[in-house]
């Protein structure tokens, strides 16, 4: 067993995961909720980068309604980048043979 192979393939894996990272959070994925009155958009890091709302769907005597509907986008958005991160890390770590678990 080579100790310092071992360390370097380390370090190159621990570069490759870095930039997958970076990789990741600049990609965007969008959630819609409401039939598509509200739009959000995130990165694969889990960031909101944007909200939009139509114009009917904000109606002062139901706030509540555009309340619900921003946080399923919001969630759904979120859940979506979480899933994109995850699906790009696994690319990376498939073929390393780690044990369940470890992967991501």
């Amino acid at each position: 067993m080579n100790i310092k192979k071992m360390m370097q393939q380390a370090q190159k894996m621990q570069e490759q995961m870095l930039k997958a990272q970076e990789d990741v959070s600049k990609k965007l994925v969008t959630a819609t909720a409401g039939g598509g009155k509200v739009t959000v958009v995130a990165n694969g890091a889990g960031d909101v980068i944007s909200i939009k709302i139509a114009p009917e769907a904000v109606d002062p005597q139901d706030v509540e309604m555009l309340e619900d509907l921003v946080l399923t986008g919001v969630r759904k958005a979120i859940e979506e980048g979480k899933q994109l991160a995850q699906s790009e890390m696994g690319k990376l770590t498939s073929g390393m043979g780690l044990p369940p678990g470890l992967g991501f």
